[in-house]
């Protein structure tokens, strides 16, 4: 069995133009998040296609999902996505050693 870490599992859950445009449209709903329904009148997503890219995104961690009445509201973990920028960042600028072609021989 294969482990797969958080981090590659929430890069993996992005690395699908699907998936990636309701999270880039939950980003710019903020805290308050969208519903099912408004989510799939926005991108025009089947409610089966869009219930599956949902759950490939709250699995990574990435999308939280509060149930309001009837109503499925869905948002960004904002905390969550910060650690994956930061866990990409961490080591920005912090420089590389590279071995020569002589020392390679």
């Amino acid at each position: 069995m294969t482990t797969i870490s958080p981090n590659a599992r929430s890069l993996a859950a992005l690395g699908h133009d699907a998936r990636l445009s309701i999270f880039r449209l939950l980003v710019k709903a903020g805290d308050d998040g969208l519903r099912v329904s408004d989510i799939g009148e926005h991108l025009g997503l089947a409610p089966s296609t869009l219930a599956h890219h949902l759950s490939t995104l709250v699995d990574a961690g990435l999308v939280l999902q509060d149930k309001q009445g009837r109503e499925v509201f869905n948002r960004v973990d904002f905390p969550a996505v910060n650690r994956l920028v930061g866990f990409l960042t961490s080591e920005c600028c912090a420089g590389v050693t590279t071995c020569s072609s002589e020392d390679a021989a």
